[in-house]
C-alpha cells in the first residue's frame, strides 16, 4: 500500500456509530493492507481464564509491566471472552501497562474495544515500545490515544520521552518555569489531535506503522494519519496497551510486513 501523505485527517468521524455483534464494519484499507501483504504473528481472542493478578496471569505470552506493584489488586481479567481491564492507577503509581511480543519495523494490530462507561475519562493508549532503545525512557516509541473527545498521534521516541527533552520539562516544572519557546515547538510538532468522540458500543481498531507514518482507524474509516521520525524506528519490540480506568479488548492480532 502507498503510504498516505503526510497530512491529518479526520473523514467524518466526529461521532462513532453503534456497531452491532451481527454488523461488519465497513472496508478498513489498512486492515486489508496488512492482511494482504503483512505475516499474522499473534492472534489473541482471550478464549481462556486467567491466572490471578500477577504479571503473567494473562498467559498467551501477555505480560503486565504494573501487576506485580499491586499483587493484591486486579487490574486485568478475562471474563467470557474479553480482556476486562480496570487500572488500579491512584495505588499502583502508573496506569496499567499490559503489553505482548511484536517484533516488526513495520506492520500493525487490529482489535475491538469497547469503553464500559464504568469510569468518567476513560481512554486507550495503545502503541509501541522497544526497552533496548537507549535514550528513551522505559522505550516507548510511540502511541495512539483515544478518550471521549479527541484521537491523537504521537511520538514519544524523539518527543516527550527522549531522556534529554523529558530532564529539560522536568527541570521546567520544578522550577515552576514555562517550557523554552523552541522545546514547546518542537514537542507540538511530535503529535497530531483530531477531535472524536467515543461511546459505549464495540468497535473495530486498526493502528499501523509504514516508515515513518502512523495511521489509526475505527470501524474501517480512517481517523487520523502523521509523520513523525520515531514512527521510523525499526524495532517495535512490544505491542502496549496502557489503561488509566477502564477499557474492554477482544480480537487482538498482531501483523508484521518486515
Amino acid at each position: 500500500m502507498k503510504a498516505a501523505s503526510a497530512l491529518v485527517f479526520a473523514l467524518g468521524l466526529s461521532s462513532l456509530s453503534p456497531l452491532g455483534a451481527a454488523e461488519t464494519p465497513a472496508a478498513d484499507p489498512d486492515a486489508l493492507w496488512l492482511r494482504q501483504h503483512g505475516t499474522l504473528v499473534f492472534d489473541d481472542a482471550f478464549e481462556r481464564e486467567d491466572d490471578g493478578n500477577l504479571s503473567k496471569a494473562l498467559g498467551n505470552g501477555w505480560n503486565s509491566a504494573t501487576a506485580d506493584r499491586v499483587p493484591h489488586l486486579k487490574q486485568a481479567a478475562l471474563d467470557g471472552g474479553t480482556l476486562k481491564i480496570n487500572s488500579a492507577t491512584k495505588e499502583a503509581g502508573h496506569a496499567a501497562h499490559i503489553h505482548h511480543e511484536a517484533g516488526f519495523e513495520n506492520g500493525g494490530v487490529t482489535l475491538r474495544f469497547r469503553f464500559p462507561g464504568l469510569h468518567s475519562g476513560e481512554s486507550l493508549q495503545l502503541g509501541f515500545v522497544d526497552r533496548e532503545t537507549k535514550g528513551v525512557h522505559a522505550g516507548h516509541l510511540c502511541y495512539a490515544i483515544l478518550n471521549h473527545s479527541s484521537a491523537t498521534l504521537t511520538d514519544w521516541k524523539t518527543g516527550v520521552m527522549n531522556l534529554e527533552i523529558r530532564k529539560r520539562r522536568e527541570e521546567a516544572t520544578a522550577t515552576k518555569q514555562p517550557l523554552p519557546p523552541e522545546l514547546d515547538a518542537l514537542l507540538k510538532g511530535k503529535q497530531a489531535s483530531v477531535p472524536w468522540k467515543a461511546d459505549t458500543q464495540w468497535h473495530d481498531l486498526t493502528l499501523v506503522t509504514e516508515g515513518d507514518e502512523m495511521r489509526l482507524s475505527v470501524d474501517g474509516s480512517p481517523v487520523l494519519q502523521w509523520k513523525s521520525e520515531g514512527f521510523a524506528h525499526p524495532v517495535k519490540r512490544w505491542f502496549s496497551l496502557l489503561v488509566g480506568s477502564t477499557v474492554w479488548i477482544d480480537d487482538v492480532k498482531i501483523w508484521k510486513l518486515r
